[in-house]
């Protein structure tokens, strides 16, 4: 079951004596919160804040050029595009261009407390988007441990030769 609601801030509160970074959530007004608890882990699905058109450097984290040794206007530049043979550009290359404004999905934070009266729900850390932004929220099941880790593969007789140190 996924619950939808809008961002509504990022703040602290004081919870088990330590102050805690939440990001309030305020849930729609059809969404049951009867299953979103204290404790629960949750994964929230948004739209991330559009950054516009960027370069490399904030992009994808290239270096640029260097300041020094007859470089001029190249601080901030790409570099080369790629190898002459294909004479192309392979596709996949990190150039400038639109960043942000996607869906980003943040995984196992804890809810820190859930308000009934205003439909808010208190999640440790930061999510995606901005304020006022869309966001869903889908609690985390828990995988069972597999029935194979259980059972031992060696025999009772197996375990005491080894503990004493006893080749067969």
């Amino acid at each position: 079951m996924k619950f939808k609601g809008k961002k509504v801030k990022v703040t602290q509160i004081w919870h088990d004596e330590k102050v805690v970074p939440v990001t309030v959530v305020q849930l729609n007004e059809n969404e049951a919160l009867g299953e979103l608890k204290e404790g629960d882990k949750v994964q929230v699905s948004g739209t991330s804040k559009g950054k516009g058109f960027q370069g490399v450097v904030k992009r994808h984290g290239f270096a640029g050029g260097p300041k020094t040794h007859g470089q001029k206007d190249r601080l901030r530049a790409p570099g080369s595009s790629g190898p002459t043979a294909p004479q192309r550009v392979i596709k996949g290359r990190k150039m400038a261009g639109h960043m942000g404004s996607e869906r980003v999905t943040v995984k196992n934070l804890k809810v820190v407390s859930v308000e009934e009266k205003n439909r808010n729900v208190f999640l440790k850390g930061a999510i995606p988007g901005m304020i006022g932004g869309a966001v869903e929220i889908h609690p985390v099941r828990n995988k069972p441990l597999k029935a194979a880790t259980a059972q031992s593969t060696q025999s009772s007789e197996d375990k005491e030769r080894i503990s004493n140190g006893i080749k067969k």
